[in-house]
């Protein structure tokens, strides 16, 4: 999981408007209703799911939600039935550690999360996730990219390997456009079923594009 730290300190341009969004998934147990971007107030008035642990204990897990809702670039997908969220997607600044920070890039985003209690999988509720997050035309200004590591998915849960597990990401990340990337990225590099996935909007600069393709690489013997 992404977390809140340094912020890009790249030229200082405005942050997109976040356009809120919403649409249904019907199920025959209760409506889910996926929306966002959420702020901050709202996330605290509502009840994670328990499900939600990949990361941390659900209630840990809404508290850092909420930190990355008031962040000015965060932005906070979920998916709810009435009060209890049960999935969401993440979207902030890559974390001051990771080499894809290195580029003090404002128009790059990190997706940190996606995740979707058991209960509710296999209804389409993560493909919705991201379906909402780019309805916003903001997020066409965006280079947003998803460092996949196996280790975070769950692979007990599930029942999948890690070969059909990685083909289900694959799915689910290019359901909305985003495409694997090679980089010698040292922890994806780590293992075959790692991955980097990205997705460049319709409106990113050539030159963020090009700094992008070199932070894929940083590592590159120069000859």
């Amino acid at each position: 999981m992404v977390q809140s730290g340094e912020r890009p300190t790249g030229p200082a341009v405005p942050v997109p408007t976040k356009q809120y969004n919403a649409k249904v998934i019907p199920r025959a147990d209760g409506d889910l209703l996926i929306e966002g971007p959420v702020t901050a107030p709202t996330l605290r008035s509502l009840v994670f799911h328990q499900g939600l642990k990949a990361f941390r204990p659900a209630d840990r897990q809404q508290k850092a939600l909420i930190q990355i809702a008031e962040l000015p670039e965060g932005r906070i997908i979920i998916a709810r039935r009435r009060q209890l969220v049960v999935g969401y997607v993440t979207f902030l600044y890559p974390d001051p550690l990771e080499r894809w920070a290195e580029g003090s890039m404002t128009d790059l985003l990190e997706l940190g999360a996606i995740e979707v209690a058991a209960p509710y999988r296999q209804s389409g509720v993560s493909k919705a996730l991201l379906e909402v997050a780019y309805m916003d035309p903001a997020m066409e200004e965006y280079i947003v990219i998803s460092t996949e590591y196996y280790w975070h998915w769950d692979l007990e849960g599930t029942g999948l390997n890690v070969w059909k597990y990685k083909e289900i990401m694959k799915k689910v990340m290019g359901s909305a456009g985003m495409d694997v990337y090679a980089t010698d990225d040292p922890e994806i590099a780590s293992h075959p079923a790692n991955m980097l996935m990205a997705r460049i909007g319709r409106h990113v600069p050539a030159a963020s594009v090009e700094r992008f393709h070199h932070l894929r690489f940083i590592n590159r013997p120069a000859f």
